[in-house]
């Protein structure tokens, strides 16, 4: 393989992946646009998370319980 064709595939190879990085990063975005809009998740409540780091402020959601252990059978 020539040089030349190495450096057209190299070339073809970083425009893909350049394509490919800029579709994560705009469904990335979407999908949290989305998700704030339905309601699902409250991003701004995320942006004070370096501002309140303290161990007695309060804390931005509830540890929700794993049934993990619950669906244990004990033997």
């Amino acid at each position: 393989m020539s040089v030349e064709t190495m450096r057209e595939l190299q070339g073809y190879g970083f425009f893909i992946l350049l394509v490919a990085m800029v579709v994560i990063l705009y469904s990335y975005w979407f999908h949290l646009t989305r998700s704030e809009k339905s309601g699902r998740r409250n991003y701004e409540k995320y942006s004070r998370l370096a501002l309140d780091d303290n161990l007695d402020d309060k804390t931005i959601e509830a540890k929700q319980n794993s049934t993990s252990s619950d669906n244990r059978s004990s033997k």
